[in-house]
């Protein structure tokens, strides 16, 4: 274990107003600090561990800042396997960073990104995938997200890579004998297992990978990008899915001059929707800086929303629309149809298609239905039961493991020097181990903990 001379203080809670806010304190003098600044209501000669006492946190020069409850987690039962404490206060920021400043001024370090769960990491409490879980739960986008999150902050990954681990090194161990006895050749049996078992390794870390791009929907979800000439609706169109006004909409063409992104759930599906700039000519620098953002976008995209005004003959903005998403997924949306229509021509029927409202969100519902389904092949199954490995560092890990294991197989099958065998497994071994951060670089994780907020 390794326990940090330094006493971190930070925010627990989100920025802004609330009920209730809450400072937390990590390290040897945590409860020292408390001491020098809390009154409790009632006074005890022993204070108790994970009990909330009512009081008064004072200032450094004794002026009273708040009614709080204090509550001390004695090592190594806490969150970071070191002495933790936590002020509950009003949810006011003054009250809040005063009560930081107090903290700060009787000798605490204000806690940087991620220090507490970084703690907890390097005093063994968690290994780094779940440290790595801690962030995705904040951060989850929808449900099977955070259902796949919170197993993994349980130990799924950790239990999967001991138990592959423990295979490996039973492989190692049989190959090692063999370097330690070189006289010896290698029985047909012996043989056999050290094959069907890196094959058997093999299909499983296949799985895994398989199943990858899944959980990078879950984590980052899939973009849908709303396209079409000025004026058709585009904005209208992201406010009706979102069952909200987040774009500003007028009868001025070129209103949205720049990307507007949006995160939602549909049919269990994590979206996020893109509203962009109206594609058409235009001499305008900021509009034409919007367009080709827009234009960069489509590339990208999982879905394309191209959004024509049904009420009017398509033109050449259309079309020019149309051509800049041509070779990608399209769905064409017509607007409008509170509306006198005007036909669509011929060569724009083959596109799958969406006749709606905007105005009175008749269509909603088909528009929404066929969204999920052209998605759908995109997420087949239960998520959270299929997915456990969704983060790119534990897939370049695995993916190290596999060349690994593959070479190794070709070792064993061109009936090489022991030795040549036994170094790729020691590899595989190593980038498994990354995975829970056992021989993870100090710079690697020092960028781990920077993504996660001030308190966590």
């Amino acid at each position: 274990m390794m326990r940090s001379a330094e006493t971190i203080v930070a925010v627990a809670t989100a920025p802004g107003e609330g009920a209730i806010g809450i400072v937390r304190l990590s390290g040897p003098s945590a409860e020292a600090y408390l001491d020098q600044l809390f009154c409790a209501v009632r006074p005890t000669l022993k204070r108790l561990s994970h009990r909330l006492y009512l009081g008064h946190l004072r200032a450094a020069g004794g002026q009273i800042i708040d009614e709080v409850m204090a509550v001390v987690m004695r090592a190594p039962h806490s969150f970071t396997r070191e002495d933790v404490v936590e002020v509950h206060c009003h949810g006011g920021m003054v009250i809040i960073r005063q009560i930081v400043d107090a903290f700060l001024e009787v000798g605490a370090r204000l806690a940087r990104p991620g220090e507490f769960t970084q703690r907890s990491f390097l005093n063994g409490r968690l290994d780094l995938s779940q440290a790595e879980a801690v962030i995705d739960i904040i951060r989850a986008r929808s449900e099977s997200a955070g259902r796949v999150a919170l197993a993994q902050l349980d130990g799924r990954i950790s239990r999967i890579v001991a138990e592959m681990s423990d295979r490996l090194a039973d492989l190692l161990s049989h190959v090692e004998s063999l370097v330690d006895f070189p006289e010896e050749d290698i029985e047909f049996a012996e043989f056999s297992f050290l094959e069907e078992e890196s094959r058997s390794l093999l299909a499983q870390i296949e799985d895994f990978l398989e199943h990858f791009d899944m959980g990078r929907i879950m984590r980052e979800g899939l973009s849908v990008l709303i396209l079409g000439k000025p004026n058709v609706g585009k904005s209208s169109l992201l406010n009706l899915l979102l069952g909200e006004s987040r774009a500003i909409v007028t009868d001025i063409p070129g209103t949205t001059r720049d990307t507007i992104e949006e995160n939602f759930v549909l049919g269990g599906i994590p979206l996020r929707l893109i509203d962009t700039a109206g594609v058409r000519d235009s001499d305008d620098p900021v509009e034409v800086e919007g367009i080709a953002r827009a234009r960069a976008k489509v590339a990208s995209a999982d879905l394309i929303l191209l959004v024509v005004d049904g009420s009017r003959p398509l033109d050449e903005q259309d079309r020019l629309a149309l051509r800049a998403c041509s070779d990608y997924k399209t769905l064409l949306v017509c607007n409008k149809t509170d509306l006198p229509q005007s036909s669509l021509p011929h060569d724009w029927t083959a596109l799958p298609t969406v006749f709606l409202s905007c105005r009175s969100g008749d269509g909603l519902s088909l528009l929404r239905n066929s969204i999920v389904t052209l998605l759908g092949g995109s997420v087949q199954g239960d998520l959270a039961q299929e997915v456990v490995f969704s983060d790119r560092r534990h897939r370049d890990s695995l993916l190290r493991t596999r060349e690994s294991l593959m070479r190794f197989q070709s070792a064993l099958s061109e009936g090489l020097s022991p030795e040549f065998p036994a170094l790729e497994l020691r590899e595989a071994l190593d980038a498994l181990a990354e995975i829970l951060g056992k021989t993870t670089p100090d710079d690697i994780l020092d960028r781990i903990f920077s993504r996660f907020c001030i308190g966590k």
